[in-house]
């Protein structure tokens, strides 16, 4: 798939991993319509100037995605809807016990849940309907969707628990997800990052997010958003990567 007039969509494009690979699109010619519910993603289409569209919408709304997914399709004209980023999410804490021995709150595991994996099928399902309706492009496809997971998927620390199993289900989803819409032409892979330089990673404290670098193999550091961009122009153009979750986090397995 060629990106140059190919148009895409981007969730979580506000900032940090969906920001980086929307610029990176952009940059290479493709359309793009970023969406978040974060009203700073108007701001940020403005600075990619022609090539990108905002909107503000709720991963976990059918009618709010669906609205998105529209604007996408029309945007990309004739050729429609060619892929999706899909950056959107959030990350929790709470352990199941808690220190005064009182047990974790359902509805915040729920919501971690809710937004992360049910959000991300939301996302998947709508664009696919959207892509099924392509021409073949040169190379037969009609469509790739990215979706994002986390090395918390594979090495969920303590605390975890509704994070870990929400990425878990993106990463569960990926392959059953790719061989069903291969009648399609529609790839579907997802990344797996690492500790990566985002707002999320902002939240913690600073010795606790150099005590995560210095973890890091190599490069011992933390991740760049560009470089999960990247990867993500990487899995568009390259057809053969189908049905896989690719770890990004320089050799980290939390502990």
């Amino acid at each position: 798939m060629q990106l140059k007039d190919s148009t895409f969509l981007i969730t979580g494009a506000a900032s940090g991993l969906g920001a980086a690979t929307a610029a990176r699109l952009v940059a290479a010619g493709a359309k793009v319509l970023l969406c978040d519910l974060n009203d700073s993603v108007n701001t940020h289409a403005q600075q990619l100037g022609g090539g990108a569209q905002a909107c503000l919408a709720d991963i976990t709304s059918a009618e709010q995605m669906q609205q998105a997914v529209d604007k996408a399709v029309v945007l990309g004209g004739e050729r429609g809807l060619s892929g999706v980023v899909h950056c959107a999410g959030v990350v929790s804490v709470a352990k199941l016990v808690d220190r005064e021995g009182n047990p974790a709150d359902l509805e915040d595991y729920a919501k971690t849940i809710n937004i992360n994996l049910i959000g991300t099928f939301n996302v998947m399902r709508l664009a696919a309907a959207a892509m099924a309706k392509n021409a073949p492009n040169e190379s037969g496809e009609r469509g790739v969707i990215i979706n994002t997971a986390s090395i918390a998927a594979f090495d969920g620390q303590v605390g975890q628990c509704a994070y870990s199993a929400s990425k878990a289900g993106v990463v569960g989803m990926s392959l059953p997800a790719a061989r069903e819409l291969s009648r399609h032409a529609i790839r579907v892979m997802a990344i797996a990052p690492g500790v990566f330089e985002t707002p999320m990673m902002s939240e913690i404290p600073d010795e606790a997010a150099q005590a995560l670098a210095a973890a890091v193999p190599f490069p011992k550091r933390l991740g760049k958003p560009d470089e999960f961009a990247q990867l993500a122009e990487q899995i568009i153009t390259n057809p053969m990567l189908n049905g896989e979750v690719i770890r990004l986090d320089g050799g980290i397995r939390m502990q």
